[in-house]
Order: C-alpha cells, then structure tokens, then sequence
C-alpha cells in the first residue's frame, strides 16, 4: 500500500511539473498567446506595417511601413522600407523572422495557401493570461497501452477546410472500465501525437478536442497519459490554423483529466462541435 501511494505521488508531482513547463511556453514571448495576425498573401506585391493603408495591418508597435512581401511562383521575397531585399522561407522550424518593434513576422504554408503570421511580445491576450485549470490527476487514465502496427497515411482536416494526408503508424489500444478503445495517432517530430475527443467537450473542455503526445512505441507499448492532454492553440487565439480530431478518434466516454477550457476559442471551432 505504501509503495502504491509513493508511486501516485510521484506521478503527481510529475504532471505538476508538466503543467508548469506548459505555462512557462505559453507565456514566453514567442508562444501561442502573442499571436495577433495571420495573413494570406496574393500574387504579387503584399504591404504591411501598422498604418491603415497597408495590405496587413499590424499593432501600432510595428513602423508604419515595414515592407513588401511579393509573391511570386511560389517564392516571397521581402523589401524593407530601406529598399534591401531577401528571399524568405516557409521553414517554420527554422524561420526567417522579421521584426518591428514588438511585433515579429514570418511565413507559413498552408496547402496551396501562403500567409504570414504575425506575432506581438506585447499582446493584450498574453498580458492578460491568467494560467490554465486543469481535472485533478487521476492516475486511472494513464495506460501503459498496446501499440498495433499499421502505418498508412490519413487524412486530417484543419480549420481552413483544407485536408493533409499525415502518416500513422498504427493504432494504440487500452482498456478503461472494461471497455477496449484505440485511437490511432499522426507524427509529431520524435513523438506520437493524438488528436481525441470525448464526452468532456460539450461543455468542461475545448469544444473541437484536445491535443496529447506521448514517446515513441518501445517495446510495443505506448505510455498513454490523458492527465497531460491539452488544448489546440485556436483555445487562445483566431489566428491559428489547427487541426481537427479523424472521426475515429472520438471517445464515447468523458476523459476527466488534463486541461479544462479556456476563454472562449475559435468560433469556426465552436461552430464545428
């Protein structure tokens, strides 16, 4: 009995350090909270800087003209307001940033759709953060799962409308109350990533799912914990571009652990419930 509540402790202490590292991100200057723009460019010359003139109109921090984006086959080239020029990537681990002010820019890609997304340290949504809530750890919804190969490509359908074929490589199956359920995760860089929902989501958690990662298969097992299940970006701001769950990741019953809702999201996604 001692080395069973030991044991919970630990596991508690755990995702409380989760949960801490997770409202660190959200608040760094560079997290989802300092998202305040997202823009899609047209063929051929884009402005943007923070006057009302401007193509995209940025927060007053930025200089009133910062530049042009031009578009063209496929390729942006930047010119600052100076005349320099330099072609830009859609490399969005590795980014060309732009920077104005408190305010920092950088190119995304989106199917056959190019955009910028803008970014402001300063923002009203993470001056205003107030910090997650969360179920309190139930050690009855961590799994040490059965990982069932079978890897092929899905479609995931993102707030845009737009469709993307993913890889997975198979499905991770448990047992909860008696019941065997499987979800069947994408890739996201070394880890396996869910996109889920579950009875919660009418009304205790973010309407559109919630997001989990775990490590790698090992041993044909997955450590499957819902205590560190989160909320997709579009819960803070309008201006992501997140994923929605595959139909086949929907849980009949409710995952009473990790992040409640937060604020009011994105209103596509609370359209799509």
């Amino acid at each position: 009995m001692v080395a069973v509540v030991l044991a919970a402790s630990g596991e508690v202490q755990s995702i409380r350090a989760w949960q801490k590292e997770r409202d660190a991100k959200l608040r760094s200057p560079d997290g989802w909270l300092t998202l305040v723009g997202l823009f899609w460019l047209k063929d051929g010359d884009n402005t943007i800087g923070s006057a009302e003139n401007n193509d995209f109109v940025l927060p007053k921090s930025a200089a009133a003209h910062v530049g042009t984006l031009r578009l063209e086959r496929g390729k942006v080239t930047y010119r600052d307001a100076q005349g320099n020029t330099r072609t830009l990537s859609f490399d969005e681990k590795k980014p060309d940033v732009v920077k104005s002010g408190t305010v920092s820019f950088y190119l995304i890609r989106r199917g056959d759709k190019f955009g910028v997304r803008a970014k402001d340290s300063e923002s009203p949504a993470l001056r205003q953060f107030t910090g997650m809530r969360y179920f309190p750890v139930n050690p009855e919804l961590r799994f040490e799962a059965k990982f069932i190969p079978d890897a092929k490509k899905i479609p995931i359908l993102n707030i845009l409308g737009q469709t993307e074929e993913q890889e997975s490589p198979g499905v991770v199956e448990f047992s909860y109350q008696g019941q065997t359920y499987r979800l069947r995760p994408i890739y996201e860089d070394q880890t396996l990533f869910f996109l889920f929902k579950d009875a919660t989501n009418r009304t205790e958690t973010y309407q559109a799912g919630r997001m989990l990662n775990t490590p790698l298969p090992k041993n044909g097992k997955v450590e499957l914990d819902f205590n560190r299940a989160y909320n997709p970006p579009c819960t803070f701001t309008p201006y992501a571009t997140c994923p929605l769950p595959p139909k086949e990741n929907t849980l009949p019953f409710a995952v009473n652990a990790g992040e409640l809702r937060y604020g009011h999201g994105h209103p596509e996604l609370t359209a799509r419930r």
